[in-house]
């Protein structure tokens, strides 16, 4: 019997007959739900299946534009493959927009027909596999709602190929396909004609036309969830009698009528409010007229030729008010409240002029990016007072933003040594204007009509591509800075009005700007700044009447700064590759309908850049330091740097042998430490702190505090932390502490000297760690690690020595399965000892590589791994023998994968794995004109290995 149906035995066993079946298949069936909390959806299902299937069958009612869109960029990589799939749907109830027709239209790898019965309103979603067939089917539609956000009940089950049920789907399935309606332009403008004639009330959104919302009436207008929590904050600031404070916001999140809602709680007898643009003050004078109401003659603007410097609530530039002879207009103390719009600006001289000169009782500034690259302590500014920060992730969870679907895609390959002309003249070849408009149009755009940014590499591709785009037939045109303000705002308001569909500049909206219609952001230019990237992304998110989703597509080419994508998408700050690899192979950090999006290669281009970025590079993590200093108003610790989601501690040592160094090279004046208290602090830094395993750092810690604690009170200490309590872990705990489980060279470099002793069954720490300790900075540091490893350890699952598809190293695999020694130099792959055997896979062997060592280990698929031993290896080797007789043996195999050896030293914990007997051979692999005997089999893994995981290792880069 295959092991297919083998697996299918063990799903159908675990799924209908017996719940505590032992046995794990991949198989088994399973409830599809929506659980943002627990990173859970039914995309990621539906998405998982169609990367890895060879035909597919979408039998849906209801079809939306952003729901097409979650799929569009897998179905583009399916047409590379050459994978084709169909789709039935309807036009029950008209749910369908006669848009959604047209962009099905574009899937050239789909083939899509019409259902025109009555009541047809089935949701099942069918996938051909090599010898089986997987079925979701339930409540889901294909919309973004359903598949990600909304409560909905769906079962996913597998079926051989010649099971009956598949069988009874796909009868169904061709059934109603045969009498359906070939989706064709013609039908689309007969169906768009019914549909309006049919739903008469309805708002049509022809192309070109817009709808726009009822303005509510003054002091109606109440504040969202987030907004009360800031109000509050800044509420609470001001109660300290502290004069300023911080609001720290995302683009689109409302800054300005946050700041108006203030306004209307403290009443003011005068406001100021300080923007760096012209073009924003009308609209920020409109939002605070609308929250506050009042007269209108109570409202005025300073700037340009508008002079009402009496008016209650003013609205200025920096550059007008700032004027020595504008200033000296006002009595410093006449505002009582001065709002700083885009406050990251404030260190230039213009606003340092301005807020030196007036003594306002309250100073509120605003800003979506706080990290500044120039230096300038914009926290010091506000006294350290951050009264709330919402960033991208938080805002996109409470619905406060346009959802948005990033797609990015691959851009034409540029050899980065090419003189400025020649690179030039690719940027505006046929071949890449032809490849920007293929993509546009495929991933397109919510809503009945383009309005679209494309942000360009430079001033002369956004004049030149503009014009060859006006060719074409669309109607673009391009500002930069060399344009004025006026002309800036007359080209945004005919974008607004659809007498434009792009507008392509440099810089000049990265901030600044509000244009809540934009449906789409085109980005041309490699990513320089992860702030850059996501203000311009924040171009299109604020939300409005006309769209449901604003459509991202950024041009990937071969940059090598293409790491900062994931980074900025994801808000990670930690400078640790694993953790930026990690958002690109797991992008469920996303929150609501929004979805992150990679064609093929242009994934593989971010892969290739995070291997050979430079994360870690000293003036990076200057910044990063400095970045913190500032936000806190002091000396940062490790803990900061793991509470504020800065730097990864462990990145931190890794650099630097422990934290008082890295203060040393910060050029941070602290208190001298001996030879000793720096080989106490390297051994904590390099091994507890990571909190891969937090006994450890408990026991230190409560040692620390508590001066001695027996045996039996640690155990209920780790009882109630959730960890390990048995004898083997803690005499392994113990052969750490007391540096015995290390080689010589390690021993003699962490001190030479154990950190505890054990006693009569009671823990104290040791007479030189006591003296050690009485240096108050040292103890400080040791506290230091010991609260970030406590921190960090809750990552792991501390109730099981390995925690799956986290990554270890050898030494980490020898400590963790309480070996008594490191034995990592000599595991050679793979060695048994202490009833465990570690095994480790390179997947992608350098092309260098040797070929007695050149092994083809590979994933046959999620949960089970082809792999072959060491080479000169019979099936009666004692070592062999030791694997495939594991269970005999009461040994257990752990398996650890890592794609190759760029990644370093680490590797992704699999799991537990049994051997396949039936599948163990012995073979033979050339070695030159040498053929060396090895021994070739399956290994079952104890549970299947995560999708995401898997598809990144076969993945080629």
């Amino acid at each position: 019997m295959n092991q297919m149906i083998k697996q299918l035995q063990h799903s159908l066993e675990k799924g209908f007959i017996n719940r505590n079946h032992t046995k794990f298949s991949r198989f088994q069936p399973e409830l599809l739900v929506n659980q943002p909390g627990k990173r859970q959806d039914v995309l990621t299902s539906l998405t998982d299946e169609l990367k890895a299937c060879q035909s597919f069958l979408f039998s849906v009612a209801f079809i939306t534009e952003s729901g097409l869109a979650t799929l569009k960029s897998y179905l583009l990589d399916l047409h590379e493959k050459g994978i084709k799939g169909k789709i039935l749907t309807s036009t029950y109830q008209y749910f369908n927009q006669p848009k959604i027709f047209r962009e099905l239209l574009k899937l050239k790898n789909v083939e899509v027909r019409i259902a025109e019965v009555e009541g047809f309103h089935s949701k099942g979603y069918i996938f051909q596999h090599d010898e089986y067939y997987s079925l979701i089917v339930g409540s889901s539609n294909l919309t973004a709602n359903a598949l990600k956000v909304n409560y909905e009940w769906n079962v996913k089950m597998t079926s051989h190929e010649n099971g009956d049920i598949v069988h009874h789907f796909r009868d169904q399935f061709q059934g109603m396909w045969e009498q359906s309606v070939i989706l064709n332009s013609q039908w689309i403008e007969n169906y768009e004609k019914a549909f309006y004639e049919q739903l008469p009330d309805r708002v049509a959104e022809f192309p070109g036309t817009y709808t726009v919302n009822k303005v509510k009436d003054a002091l109606e207008i109440d504040p969202n969830k987030m907004q009360d929590a800031a109000l509050q904050g800044i509420a609470d600031i001001r109660h300290s009698n502290e004069k300023r404070a911080l609001i720290v916001s995302a683009t689109g999140t409302g800054k300005t009528y946050l700041a108006a809602f203030d306004v209307r709680r403290v009443r003011p007898k005068r406001m100021l409010f300080v923007v760096h643009r012209e073009q924003i003050l009308k609209k920020a004078k409109a939002d605070f007229q609308r929250v506050l109401g009042g007269d209108e003659t109570e409202f005025g603007i300073l700037s340009g030729t508008s002079r009402d410097t009496t008016a209650k609530y003013l609205f200025a530039t920096v550059q007008t008010m700032s004027k020595p002879e504008t200033m000296a207009q006002f009595d410093p103390e006449v505002f009582d409240y001065i709002l700083i719009d885009e406050s990251h600006r404030a260190g230039s001289q213009t606003y340092q002029r301005m807020i030196d000169y007036f003594k306002p009782a309250f100073m509120l500034g605003m800003t979506a990016t706080p990290e500044r690259t120039d230096g300038y302590d914009l926290f010091k500014l506000f006294h350290y007072n951050i009264a709330y920060e919402i960033r991208l992730q938080e805002a996109l969870e409470e619905d406060m933003l346009c959802p948005f679907h990033y797609f990015g895609v691959t851009d034409l390959e540029i050899d980065g040594t090419e003189r400025e002309t020649e690179l030039f003249s690719h940027l505006l070849s046929e071949e890449r204007v032809n490849q920007i408009l293929e993509k546009t149009d495929y991933y397109g755009h919510s809503g009945g009509r383009v309005c679209g940014l494309m942000f360009c590499s430079s001033k002369r591709e956004a004049y030149a591509l503009s014009l060859e785009l006006n060719k074409r037939g669309y109607r673009t045109t391009a500002l930069t800075g060399d344009d004025s303000q006026d002309k800036r705002s007359e080209e945004v308001t005919r974008l607004e009005e659809g007498q434009l569909d792009y507008i392509l500049t440099v810089d000049i909206f990265n901030e600044g700007i509000d244009i809540p219609s934009v449906n789409q952001v085109v980005m041309l230019r490699q990513t320089e700044s992860s702030i850059i990237f996501i203000q311009q992304l924040g171009r299109g998110l604020r939300k409005h009447d006309t769209k449901d989703f604003v459509t991202v597509i950024d041009f990937i080419g071969n940059y090598q700064n293409n790491y900062l994508i994931p980074i900025a998408l994801s808000g990670d700050r930690s400078q640790n590759k694993d953790a930026v690899r990690r958002k690109m192979i797991d992008r469920s950090y996303i929150k609501g309908t929004s979805t992150i999006n990679f064609e093929a290669i242009a994934k593989e281009r971010v892969y290739a850049s995070i291997q050979q970025a430079k994360l870690t590079h000293m003036s990076v993590m200057k910044d990063a330091y400095q970045e913190l200093k500032n936000r806190i108003g002091r000396i940062p610790m490790m803990e900061d740097f793991y509470d504020h989601h800065s730097i990864d501690p462990v990145v931190i040592a890794d650099k630097k042998d422990h934290y008082g160094t890295f203060l040393t090279v910060m050029k941070e004046e602290t208190p001298a430490l001996s030879q000793h208290h720096h080989q106490v602090l390297t051994f904590l830094s390099k091994e507890i702190l990571s909190g891969k395993r937090i006994h450890e750092a408990l026991l230190l810690w409560n040692l620390i505090e508590a001066d001695k604690i027996n045996v039996a009170s640690f155990k209920e200490i780790l009882e109630r932390e959730g960890a390990r309590s048995d004898i083997n872990t803690v005499k392994s705990m113990d052969r750490v502490l007391n540096l015995t489980f290390f080689k010589t060279a390690d021993q003699i470099k962490y001190g030479n000297e154990p950190l505890i002793v054990l006693k009569d069954d009671q823990y104290t720490l040791s007479g030189k760690l006591k003296e050690l300790l009485e240096n108050q900075w040292f103890e400080k540091l040791v506290k230091d690690v010991l609260a970030v490893s406590l921190k960090r350890g809750k990552r792991y699952d501390q109730s099981v020595p390995l925690t799956r598809l986290q990554k270890y190293s050898r030494k980490d695999a020898c400590w963790l399965l309480n070996w008594d020694k490191d034995e990592q130099s000599t595991i050679y792959g793979y060695k048994t000892k202490h009833k465990t055997c570690p095994i480790f896979v390179t997947y992608h062997k350098q092309d260098d590589v040797e070929a007695s060592v050149n092994y083809g280990d590979t994933f046959i698929n999620p949960e089970v791994f082809h792999w072959y031993t060491r080479s000169r290896r019979r099936m009666t080797s004692s070592e062999v023998l030791e694997i495939t007789e594991s269970q005999k043996r009461g040994n257990t195999l752990h398996l650890f994968v890592k794609k190759d050896d760029d990644e370093g030293g680490d590797f992704y914990y699999a799991g537990e794995v049994t051997p396949d007997s039936g599948s163990v051979e012995e073979t033979v692999m050339q070695s030159g004109d040498e053929s060396l005997p090895v021994v070739t089999m399956n290994l079952m893994l104890k549970e299947s290995i995560d999708r995401q995981i898997y598809d990144y290792l076969h993945e080629q880069t």
